[in-house]
């Protein structure tokens, strides 16, 4: 566990009580961003983003939270969205940041004892898509970034995250490999283009959905022409969807695993 830099940051913290914001952390494999945001998921601080560390391991990934939080506004709740499967209150995977470092590794609980305030940690492309689903009807976030993430919801609420990285593309490759950021890198905008336009497609065939929302840093780089039912949408979402995580309608999601901390949101 890395050494807390500022203990006067994290004592206050434990003292804040009542504090209804929240620090709102999106990991990415490439950048991380954070912001301290309300309970509507409006930003209190500035958007912050820095590059991932490498080799992101959990000691480095919690250093370098610690040092955003640090001159951030107070908060009194954490949220995180985690690029990988988070299987109860653990890590269970994390594809593009090291699933041997991860691996069963419990960033709930760490992050609570290193801070002192409750913690929720969802999938990445379902906080992400928190932010911008609102229903009516069937939506998909669909993310471009190191890899590519996806996340289902109906009626604004999750239906499911789909892990589709890992899902072939083609014999050779995965999704997360065919339209991920080091296809990018290989093939150039238009060849990439192409890709993500074939996937885009794919999705929509999937998931039947009536609306996609795409981000990630890559989804900037989107250059064809979109089809009406798809949209792009602001980097911003994965922190302000931070917030619906502590909305009274994602108890369900955290209370098996975490009463104590169900009960202390409660009390804000």
């Amino acid at each position: 566990m890395p050494e807390i830099g500022d203990k006067k940051h994290v004592l206050r913290q434990d003292a804040r009580g009542g504090n209804p914001n929240i620090l709102s952390v999106d990991i990415g494999g490439t950048l991380i961003k954070a912001a301290v945001i309300d309970q509507s998921g409006a930003l209190v601080s500035e958007f912050v983003t820095t590059p991932t560390p490498h080799p992101a391991t959990p000691d480095t990934i919690i250093a370098l939270i610690i040092r955003i939080a640090a001159p951030l506004p107070d908060f009194g709740l954490i949220s995180v969205g985690f690029p990988g499967v988070v299987h109860r209150e653990c890590i269970s995977t994390a594809p593009n940041l090291g699933t041997a470092h991860w691996k069963n590794f419990d960033l709930e609980q760490t992050l609570h004892d290193t801070f002192g305030a409750p913690v929720r940690i969802l999938n990445d492309a379902i906080v992400y898509g928190l932010g911008v689903a609102k229903g009516p009807g069937r939506e998909c976030v669909l993310t471009f970034g190191t890899g590519m993430g996806c996340a289902l919801f109906s009626d604004g609420t999750i239906f499911c995250g789909l892990e589709l990285g890992q899902h072939y593309a083609r014999d050779d490759q995965n999704y997360d490999q065919y339209v991920g950021h080091a296809a990018y890198l290989e093939l150039g905008l238009d060849a990439w283009n192409a890709r993500a336009e074939r996937a885009l497609q794919a999705v929509h065939a999937l998931t039947n959905a009536d609306r996609i929302y795409l981000g990630g840093g890559n989804s900037r780089r989107i250059t064809f022409a979109l089809p009406q039912w798809a949209t792009i949408v602001q980097p911003s979402s994965g922190v302000a969807g931070g917030a619906r995580l502590w909305h009274a309608d994602m108890d369900r999601w955290f209370a098996p695993r975490q009463p104590a901390m169900a009960q202390a949101r409660e009390r804000t």
